[in-house]
C-alpha cells in the first residue's frame, strides 16, 4: 500500500527525514553498509525499540534495504537505497549551515 504524499514537495522532504533520528541513520548508512549494533553506537543516544522503528519506516519509505542473514546469532546488514543517497546533498547542506552557524554562535 502506497502512502499518500503532500502536494508540497518540501513536506514530503519533511515527511521522510523529519524525526531527527533518521537524519542522524542517513548520515551514518552515508559511509556505507551498517549492521544494527554500529547505527545503534555511532547514532548516539537512541533506545533499541526507537531506531528499530525508525529502521522499519525508512525500509517501507524506500530510503533503504536490510539484509538479513541466515546465522546464528542473526546478522542484520542496512544499506541506503539510491533513493537514500539521493538525499545527501540535503544533509551536505545541513551541514555547511550547522557548521557556519555553530561558528556564528561562537563568535558572538
Amino acid at each position: 500500500m502506497r502512502k499518500e504524499l503532500p502536494a508540497c514537495p518540501v513536506e514530503t522532504t519533511l515527511m521522510l527525514i523529519s524525526d531527527r533520528w533518521k537524519v542522524l541513520i542517513i548520515r551514518d548508512l552515508l559511509e556505507g553498509t551498517k549492521r544494527f549494533g554500529e547505527l545503534k553506537k555511532s547514532v548516539g543516544n537512541i533506545s533499541q525499540k526507537v531506531l528499530t522503528a525508525n529502521l522499519r519506516s525508512m525500509e517501507e519509505d524506500g530510503l533503504l534495504t536490510r539484509k538479513v542473514f541466515p546465522e546464528v546469532p542473526p546478522r542484520v546488514e542496512y544499506t541506503l537505497t539510491e533513493t537514500g543517497h539521493s538525499l545527501r546533498p540535503i544533509l551536505d547542506s545541513m551541514t555547511a549551515w550547522g557548521t557556519a552557524y555553530q561558528e556564528n554562535h561562537e563568535s558572538a
